[in-house]
């Protein structure tokens, strides 16, 4: 079998750059090892807080977020138009609250690198933070409101890439893990599964957390990635009066869905990839939640689960072509994966059409961590 370019892994990531890759009419068939979207896209909580959730000496991140959430409207009103499928884009902002005077203090340096930044941010008040949101604990010492921190249900995200790719005319594998890269004469050849031998111009690794250990790719080129285990967990909501905002805290974030689903996450964990759920996470969420959001003591849990983040060195993802000639890379997105996704999608296939590397993703070249 022959085919133009070749994309392994089906997550947001993957299937983003396919869809915009079938829709410029090129030729893409997308291989996957299990069922499509059900990896770290179907575990995310759908955060896309560029704004909330800035880090220090993180501003090419912060960047490109921001770029991201400038293309997300249209990037979901695109989607939702083609596919018939809605994937519950919410507007309504973000609250970051301390609950005590050193968080006071760390939320206020925090404030000042977000104000040093031209963010849009506003200082808030105990009873400022808790007019917006009443259910708050009444130990809440300060927060900040970010207008511009959306979320989206990623679940419904995942479904509707996976049905705009497919009915754009991309061609989708699913339960076809990659047994070997073939690589010859230093450049790209092709790939083996069990079923088949596919020979192809290009290769886009999306494999999330799996990306470093595809079989057969040399080692000069395999992405430094690594699984970072988050878990989460749901309860069911009372209605939609009882949290409207995205909530976070140092030590957790508070998604409303609008299915009625009130997400909780997420442990940050060093454990490759074991996907158990274990009580030392669920007491340290569990805790947590209740300290920002008494109300949740009495509501049901209704799912508990786990994803695995692509973690690379710098925290940063990998997008551009490697130093083998037709490997491309679009992974370790870390924490950001959902929130990165539109710019993922339009800057890789604009790339790999064009063969010009855009501007927003000069900064993470894969070849920066290569000797």
């Amino acid at each position: 079998m022959k085919a133009e370019t070749l994309i392994i892994g089906g997550g947001v990531v993957g299937l983003g750059i396919g869809w915009k890759l079938a829709q410029a009419g090129r030729a893409v068939t997308l291989l996957e090892r299990g069922e499509a979207g059900r990896e770290a896209s179907w575990a995310a909580a759908g955060l896309l807080a560029p704004g909330t959730e800035v880090h220090f000496q993180e501003d090419r991140n912060l960047l490109f977020g921001l770029e991201s959430m400038r293309l997300y409207g249209e990037f979901v009103a695109e989607l939702e138009a083609f596919t018939g499928l809605t994937v519950d884009y919410q507007t309504e902002g973000a609250l970051s609250i301390a609950l005590t005077a050193d968080e006071a203090a760390d939320l206020k340096a925090l404030y000042d690198y977000q104000l040093a930044r031209d963010l849009p941010v506003r200082w808030l008040s105990p009873e400022a933070a808790r007019e917006i949101e009443p259910g708050l604990s009444g130990f809440v010492t300060a927060g900040v409101q970010c207008d511009i921190d959306h979320q989206i249900d990623s679940r419904r995200l995942v479904a509707a890439l996976k049905a705009a790719y497919v009915k754009a005319g991309g061609i989708l594998y699913e339960h076809t893990p990659v047994t070997e890269v073939l690589i010859s004469k230093g450049a790209f050849a092709g790939v083996r599964t069990s079923e088949q031998e596919i020979q192809a111009q290009r290769l886009v690794i999306a494999a999330g957390a799996w990306s470093g250990l595809l079989p057969g790719l040399p080692e000069a080129v395999r992405p430094p990635v690594r699984p970072v285990k988050g878990q989460l967990f749901a309860v069911r909501s009372p209605g939609p009066a009882f949290l409207r905002h995205l909530v976070r805290t140092p030590h957790l974030y508070i998604g409303p869905k609008s299915d009625g689903r009130i997400v909780i996450g997420a442990t940050v964990e060093e454990m490759g990839f074991n996907r158990d759920i274990t009580a030392g996470g669920l007491y340290t969420l569990l805790r947590a939640a209740w300290e920002a959001l008494p109300g949740v003591y009495e509501l049901p849990i209704v799912e508990t689960w786990c994803g695995f983040r692509p973690g690379s060195r710098d925290n940063s993802p990998l997008l551009g072509e490697s130093k083998i000639p037709g490997v491309f890379l679009a992974t370790g997105h870390y924490r950001n994966g959902i929130l990165f996704t539109p710019a993922t999608a339009v800057y890789m296939s604009r790339l790999l059409v064009e063969g010009k590397v855009p501007a927003p993703i000069q900064p993470f070249s894969p070849q920066r961590f290569s000797a």
